[in-house]
C-alpha cells in the first residue's frame, strides 16, 4: 500500500475513530487502527470488539493495499509533522514509512488478516432522522445512564421505534429520562434495543446539527451512519425496566420557577455536599423557595429564589446532581416541576420529553 494524503485530511479521519481504541487490551490487534487503500479513498477502522467505527478520506492511492499501524504512535507522529502532504508507505515485511516533507518514520505495523471484520447489516431495514434531533434526545437523556457495572442493563440507553415514534429511555434506578419524536417516515419494524453508554458518546461526538442519520438493528447489533462515518455496537442484552411503571400522572400541583437562576442556586448548595451528607434540602412555600445545605464539619449555606406555587407547605431533599444534570441540558427559560411529597419524586414535562428523581432523606 502506498498512499499521498493531506495532514489535515488523514488527522481529522484518525481522530474519528481513535477514540475507542484502548491500549489496555489482550489481543495486540485491537490497539492498531486498519487502513486501506482501494481508489482514491482511504479507510480508517478502529474496534474494541463491541464497538467498530470507520471512516473515510480522499487520497491519492499510488498502490492499494491494507496495514494496521498502532493508533496512538500513529496519531501522535501524525500531530507533529508539519503541514502538507504526507505519503505513507506499507511494505511487504509489514514495515510502514511515513514521510513528511522533511522528516521520515518507520514503523512496525500488523497484516489485515488478524484485524476483525466489520460487521454486515441488512441495508433494505433502514431508519432515518434527523442528526439534530438525534442529537437533542441523546443530550436530554445519555446524562441519567447508570455506570455500576452490577446493573448492566442500565448501562446504556433503551431505544424503541413504533410506528412514526422514536422513544429514548435511560434510568439509573434513582432518576429517569425519556424523551420521545416523530420521525418523518413510518418505520417498517418495531425496535427495542439497548445501546452502551460508550456507543452513545462515540455517536453524540459525531452527530452534526445538519442532515440525518440512518441506522440498522441487527440481531444483536446495530449500525449507524453518520454522514459516511459508520459506528456498529453490540447492544445490550437483557430486560429494560418496565418504566411507565414509575411515572406518576400529571399532577396540577406545581412549582414554576427560573431554569438558570435554580440551576445556580443548587450548584452553590452543593459545594458543601460529602459522599456521606449529599442531600440538599428544599422547603417550598407560598411565592418562595429555600434551598439549603447543612453538613457536619464541613458548613451550611441558605438562599432564597422566587417561585409559583400554591400548594401546601413541603420539605424534600434531593441529591442535588441529578436536578443539576437535568438543569444544565434543558434550554426552557422557565420549568414547572411536580412535588408531591417527601417521599414522592420529582417530575419535570417538558412537551415531549420527562425528567423524574427520586427524593433523599434530609
Amino acid at each position: 500500500m502506498k498512499i499521498k494524503v493531506s495532514k489535515e485530511n488523514l488527522l481529522n479521519g484518525i481522530i474519528t475513530v481513535q477514540n475507542i481504541v484502548s491500549t489496555k487490551v489482550t489481543l495486540p490487534i485491537l490497539s492498531n487502527v486498519l487502513l486501506e487503500a482501494k481508489g482514491n479513498i482511504l479507510k480508517l477502522n478502529a474496534t474494541d470488539l463491541d464497538i467498530g467505527i470507520s471512516c473515510e478520506i480522499p487520497v491519492e492511492t499510488l498502490e492499494e493495499g491494507a496495514i494496521t499501524i498502532p493508533a496512538k504512535r500513529f496519531s501522535d507522529i501524525i500531530k507533529e509533522l508539519p503541514s502538507g502532504d504526507i505519503v505513507i508507505h506499507a511494505k511487504k515485511n509489514n514495515q510502514v514509512d511515513i514521510e513528511g516533507t522533511k522528516c521520515r518514520f518507520k514503523l512496525s505495523g500488523l497484516p489485515r488478516d488478524e484485524f476483525p471484520k466489520f460487521p454486515e447489516f441488512n441495508k433494505n431495514k433502514t431508519i432515518k432522522i434527523k442528526q439534530s434531533v438525534l442529537k437533542d434526545m441523546l443530550r436530554l437523556t445519555a446524562f441519567a445512564v447508570s455506570h455500576e457495572e452490577s446493573r448492566y442493563v442500565l448501562n446504556g440507553v433503551l431505544l424503541e421505534i413504533s410506528d412514526n415514534i422514536i422513544r429514548i429511555v435511560s434510568t439509573d434506578g434513582r432518576r429517569l429520562a425519556k424523551i420521545e419524536k416523530k420521525l418523518d417516515e413510518k418505520a417498517d419494524q418495531d425496535i427495542k434495543i439497548i445501546i452502551p453508554s460508550k456507543a452513545i458518546h462515540e455517536i453524540s461526538r459525531n452527530l452534526k446539527e445538519e442532515g440525518n442519520i440512518s441506522f440498522i438493528a441487527g440481531t444483536n447489533q446495530v449500525l449507524f451512519d453518520i454522514n459516511g462515518t459508520l459506528i456498529a455496537t453490540r447492544v445490550i442484552e437483557g430486560e429494560f425496566p418496565n418504566y411507565n411503571q414509575v411515572i406518576p400522572k400529571p399532577s396540577d400541583q406545581k412549582i414554576r420557577m427560573g431554569t438558570q437562576e435554580f440551576l445556580s442556586s443548587i450548584r452553590r448548595a452543593s459545594l458543601l455536599t460529602t459522599p456521606d451528607f449529599q442531600a440538599v434540602k428544599f422547603e417550598v412555600f407560598g411565592d418562595k423557595m429555600i434551598i439549603s445545605k447543612t453538613t457536619p464539619d464541613v458548613g451550611e449555606s441558605r438562599e432564597e429564589i422566587p417561585v409559583e406555587y400554591k400548594g401546601e407547605e413541603l420539605v424534600v431533599g434531593f441529591n442535588p446532581q441529578y436536578l443539576i444534570d437535568f438543569l444544565k441540558n434543558v434550554n426552557e427559560d422557565t420549568i414547572n416541576m411536580e412535588l408531591l411529597g417527601v417521599d414522592r419524586p420529582a417530575v419535570i414535562r417538558l412537551n415531549d420529553y420527562l425528567y423524574l428523581a427520586l427524593p433523599m432523606r434530609i
